[in-house]
C-alpha cells in the first residue's frame, strides 16, 4: 500500500492528532480501507472512527450494517450508525435515488463535522471510481471541471487516499490481510447510471484499451492544470456575494466563455447548488446578455437567475409568504419574518447619516404603520411630485423580486418612507426640524 501511503503525504490529507470518520458500507473498498487506516493509525498519529449510513433502500442494509458494527467491536473501534429514508428523500426533492443516496450521505458527513465528531472524511474511491467519475462527467457535459474527476481532499476534510489505486489492488490487499466484506448486490444494477457504465461500457473500453483508466485518470490530471491556468486569469471583484444570492454585473458577460463559466461555476458553487451542466452555463449566459430587465429562469436545485438592472442575480432562497403584520413607528429594532430588519435610532437634525435614512421624526402622524407595500400604494417623492409605488420602485431600480421584502412606513395609501430607498418629500428635514431619526433597513439575503 505504499502507493496509499505516498498519497497520504503527497496530498497531506491527515493531520497529526485529528480523528478520521471512515465512510465504510462493509463492502471490499471501504473495507480494505478501514483496515488500513486502523493498522496504520499510530504511523499517521490518527484517531479513527468508522461511520456507516443505512440508505434502507435494499433488503440486505440492516445485514451490512452488523457487519460492519461486528467488525468494529471486536476491533475495538468507535462506530456510528446512521439511517436515512433515501427513497423518501428523492420523492421530496425530485432526485433519483442515487442522486438522493448521495445527498443524505454526505448531508450527515457534514453533520459530523459540524458537532466536531471529526476532523475528516475519508472515502475509499480507487483509481477505477476516478476513471468513471472522469468519463460520466463527460458524457453529461461538464466542461474541464468535471474532466478532472475527485480530488484526493476535497474542501479541506474529504480525503481519498485510494486514488491511485486500481480495485484489483484492493481486492488482493484484502485476500492477504484476511479483511472481510460484503457483497452489495446492487452494484449489478445497471439501471443506476454509473453501474451501466461501470458494468457494461467500460468493460468494453478496456478490451480495445487495456490503459483505459490510466489513461482516463492522466487526462484528468491535464484538465486539473489547465483549469488551474485559465482560473488564475480571472479577476471578478465586483461580483457581490451575499449568504443566498450572488450577484454578477451584466458587463462581464463580455468575456470570452471559457471564463464565464468558471465565474457561473464559482457562483454556484458559493450557494452550495449541483447537478449543473454546460447547458446552464449558455442558458443563464444567454440570460445576461439578451434577457429583458426582469426577466429570470429557474434552474437545478432550486436556484434562480434574475436579470435584475445592471445585474445577474442567482438566488436559492426559499419562497416567502407575504407577511401582513403591521408595526407603529417607534425607537428600536422590528423583525419583518425572515425578511430583514428595521432599525431606528434618533439622530440630530442637522447631521447627515453614513448610512440609513434621515427623517423628520415629528412630522410622522401617529398613525403611521410599518408594513409592506399592498395595491394602490403611492409616494410623495423627494423634491415633490407623486407616482405609485409600484413605479417609483422600478425608477429606483429595486429588483422586482424584492419589492414585497421591503417595509414601508404608510398612512392608509400614502407610503412616507421606504425602508433602505427613499423617503417622500413630506417627511424631509428641514431648518425647523427638532426630532430627527435614521432608518436603517437590513435586508436578509
Amino acid at each position: 500500500m505504499e502507493k496509499a501511503f505516498n498519497s497520504i503525504k503527497k496530498n497531506r490529507l491527515f493531520k497529526s492528532g485529528e480523528t478520521v470518520g471512515i465512510a465504510c458500507s462493509g463492502g471490499a473498498d471501504s473495507m480494505a480501507l478501514l483496515h488500513f487506516l486502523n493498522a496504520n493509525k499510530d504511523k499517521l498519529d490518527i484517531d479513527i472512527m468508522v461511520v456507516h449510513v443505512d440508505h434502507a433502500t435494499r433488503e440486505f442494509d440492516a445485514r451490512d450494517a452488523a457487519f460492519v458494527a461486528d467488525y468494529c467491536k471486536q476491533s475495538g473501534i468507535k462506530f456510528y450508525k446512521f439511517k436515512v429514508e433515501s427513497a423518501v428523500l428523492a420523492r421530496q426533492k425530485g432526485f433519483s435515488l442515487e442522486q438522493a443516496c448521495r445527498e443524505g450521505r454526505y448531508g450527515l458527513f457534514e453533520s459530523l463535522l459540524k458537532r466536531q465528531l471529526c476532523d475528516k472524511i475519508a472515502l475509499a474511491h480507487h483509481m477505477g471510481d476516478q476513471a468513471e467519475t472522469i468519463l460520466l462527467n463527460i458524457l453529461r457535459g461538464s466542461g474541464l471541471k468535471g474532466a478532472q474527476g475527485m480530488e484526493p481532499l476535497r474542501d479541506g476534510v474529504y480525503a481519498r487516499p485510494f486514488l491511485d489505486l486500481t480495485k484489483q489492488e484492493l481486492l488482493n490487499y484484502c485476500y492477504q490481510n484476511d479483511v472481510p466484506f460484503v457483497e452489495d448486490e446492487t452494484n449489478s444494477d445497471n439501471n443506476f447510471a454509473r453501474n451501466f457504465l461501470r458494468n457494461v461500457i467500460l468493460p468494453e473500453i478496456r478490451k480495445q484499451w487495456p490503459n483505459a483508466d490510466e489513461n482516463l485518470v492522466a487526462f484528468g490530471a491535464i484538465a486539473k492544470t489547465d483549469d488551474e491556468f485559465i482560473n488564475a486569469l480571472m479577476n471578478f471583484d465586483a461580483i457581490i456575494y451575499g449568504e443566498q444570492t450572488v450577484k454578477i454585473p451584466l458587463n462581464y458577460f463580455v468575456y470570452q466563455s471559457s471564463l464565464v463559466n468558471r465565474m457561473l461555476i464559482r457562483a454556484l458553487a458559493h450557494l452550495n447548488a449541483a447537478g449543473y451542466e454546460s447547458k446552464h452555463m449558455v442558458l443563464l449566459s444567454d440570460l445576461a446578455k439578451n434577457g429583458s430587465n426582469g426577466a429570470k429562469l429557474n434552474l437545478p436545485d432550486k436556484v434562480t437567475a434574475y436579470r435584475e438592472y445592471d445585474y445577474l442575480t442567482l438566488t436559492r432562497k426559499k419562497v416567502k409568504e407575504k407577511i401582513a403584520e403591521e408595526y407603529p413607528f417607534k425607537l428600536g429594532q422590528i423583525k419583518f419574518n425572515d425578511y430583514g430588519k428595521l432599525k431606528i435610532k434618533l439622530a440630530k437634525p442637522i447631521e447627515k447619516p453614513l448610512s440609513g435614512l434621515l427623517i423628520d421624526a415629528g412630522k410622522v402622524p401617529a398613525e403611521a404603520v410599518w408594513r409592506l407595500r399592498a395595491e394602490g400604494d403611492y409616494i410623495t417623492k423627494f423634491g415633490g411630485g407623486t407616482k405609485k409605488l409600484k413605479q417609483f420602485l422600478i425608477d429606483k431600480k429595486v429588483p422586482a423580486r424584492m419589492r414585497d421584502m421591503i417595509p414601508v412606513l404608510a398612512v392608509g395609501s400614502n407610503v412616507l418612507a421606504v425602508a433602505g430607498v427613499e423617503i417622500s418629500d413630506s417627511l424631509k428635514v428641514d431648518q425647523a426640524s427638532r426630532r430627527a431619526a435614521v432608518v436603517e433597513y437590513e435586508l436578509f439575503d
